[in-house]
């Protein structure tokens, strides 16, 4: 967690910055906006910027935004000055933290902000899998791919194997390819100089310098443009960037770790990701299970979600009820960890009684997740299978053969060889089957109503 803290009040930021070093913080100072600006231009970065509220605070905001920096910031003032307070949020202030800082509050703003709280939680063995590969290769400098539906999970994998290996007290940086636009991401990756496009109006420190010695993810990577991969593989390669505008190569030293949703070999087939690109990245792949392939993991998520909402919320712990615990199960998560911590926040909120109860566990539209109505689609072909099951039982194999022939050969219009391919015999075996079936007095399509017929033209002739 890296902390940039703006202002001078009254020596009280002094106490703010001891209480985020004791709480696992890099602290850095700043006296005003523009010292600011400098610092995060620079390369040191920060995830948070606690502002004297005394600050033009509007004005900080608009530098950020107009520099493409994303990063949030946090008011704080003497707690009788209300109005500053107020005025501070509407400009774009994410919360006030009045003064003298009070150790709880600033923890957990922290904590709030770093997202550390997203603890590993698996018991499932096929997740074990996964993590031991982890812990294996988390010591090693090996460039990182992890793959997996949305939600499961890959950033939060990311983070551990950071924290378990050599680089885990430098910087982990987080860049995510999908959400920031083409034209900008080769600025956000390499930096910037001075003048190198409108709106350069310093010299900007990009990603992998601001990740050097630590770890950079390459979030959802599967998405950065054909054009731009080349130039990461170059960086992957020889260690050294340039930034856009720049005249000499800048030195590196990271380890990538990179997430995709997709499936990267058929990305390469299609042309919108590079071979060498991915045999690069791919030294080491961790896939995640889908949630739905590792059921021992759902309550174990569950129970932890309850509890982390309870208190976040201020509401008592309260254990999931047998018939929930039967829902969260049955469910099949399409979107995976991050859908079951929705929906057990919503359950941790309506939850009645001593219990979160089945009547608690419910979709965002408000109800019941084990009520909830099937897409018409998927019902449909539910029926479909259940009625085609329900027609076999009872009868024997012959009678399933003979009617699947007949119903091949009707759909073929009589046509002898198309049936035989699609019922994958030969001709003779199939009208062997036939003669049999007519001599059992059952009635066969005649051959000559489709197209033509190998069988007819022959005794033609």
């Amino acid at each position: 967690m890296r902390l940039l803290i703006v202002g001078t009040l009254k020596g009280q930021l002094t106490t703010a910055t001891k209480i985020a070093m004791d709480n696992g913080a890099s602290v850095t100072h700043a006296e005003a906006a523009e010292q600011a600006m400098n610092v995060l231009r620079g390369g040191k970065g920060a995830d948070l910027l606690l502002v004297d509220v005394g600050l033009d605070i509007r004005d900080l905001v608009m530098r950020l935004e107009a520099e493409h920096i994303h990063v949030p910031i946090v008011a704080c003032g003497i707690s009788n000055d209300a109005r500053a307070a107020v005025a501070a949020i509407h400009a774009g202030a994410k919360e006030y933290i009045p003064l003298p800082p009070d150790p709880e509050l600033i923890a957990a703003v922290l904590a709030a902000v770093a997202n550390d709280a997203r603890d590993l939680i698996y018991r499932d063995e096929a997740m074990g899998r996964v993590i031991k590969l982890a812990q294996q290769i988390a010591g090693s400098d090996a460039s990182v791919m992890i793959t997996g539906e949305s939600g499961t999970g890959k950033e939060v994998l990311a983070r551990y194997v950071h924290s378990r290996s050599a680089r885990a007290k430098r910087p982990f940086i987080s860049i995510n390819c999908a959400a920031i636009p083409e034209h900008l991401l080769e600025s956000e990756l390499f930096g910037h100089e001075k003048g190198a496009f409108t709106g350069a109006v310093a010299r900007r420190i990009g990603k992998f310098e601001e990740a050097t010695g630590g770890t950079l993810l390459l979030d959802e990577i599967s998405e950065m443009d054909v054009r731009l991969q080349s130039k990461l593989l170059r960086a992957i390669q020889e260690r050294v960037i340039d930034r856009v505008g720049g005249t000499k190569p800048v030195p590196v030293d990271i380890r990538i770790i990179a997430t995709s949703n997709r499936n990267l070999s058929e990305a390469v087939r299609e042309g919108t990701f590079r071979e060498d690109l991915l045999f690069r990245l791919n030294v080491v792949n961790l896939k995640i299970p889908p949630l739905r392939d590792r059921p021992a993991d759902i309550l174990e998520l569950a129970q932890h979600f309850a509890r982390k909402y309870a208190e976040a919320n201020g509401m008592p712990v309260r254990p999931i009820s047998t018939d929930a615990r039967r829902i969260l199960t049955a469910n099949r998560w399409q979107g995976n960890v991050r859908e079951l911590e929705n929906t057990i926040h919503r359950s941790v909120l309506m939850a009645q009684g001593d219990e979160i109860g089945a009547e608690a566990i419910l979709t965002p539209d408000g109800d019941r997740l084990d009520l909830a109505r099937t897409a018409p689609a998927v019902a449909h072909a539910t029926l479909a299978a259940e009625q085609v099951t329900r027609a076999l039982v009872g009868r024997t194999v012959a009678d399933v053969e003979r009617d699947l022939i007949l119903e091949t050969l009707k759909h073929c219009l009589g046509n002898r060889t198309h049936a035989a391919n699609i019922l994958g015999i030969s001709i003779r075996t199939l009208r062997n089957k036939l003669n049999e079936y007519a001599d059992g007095g059952i009635p066969i399509t005649p051959a000559g109503n489709g197209a033509p017929d190998y069988q007819r033209m022959a005794n033609a002739g």
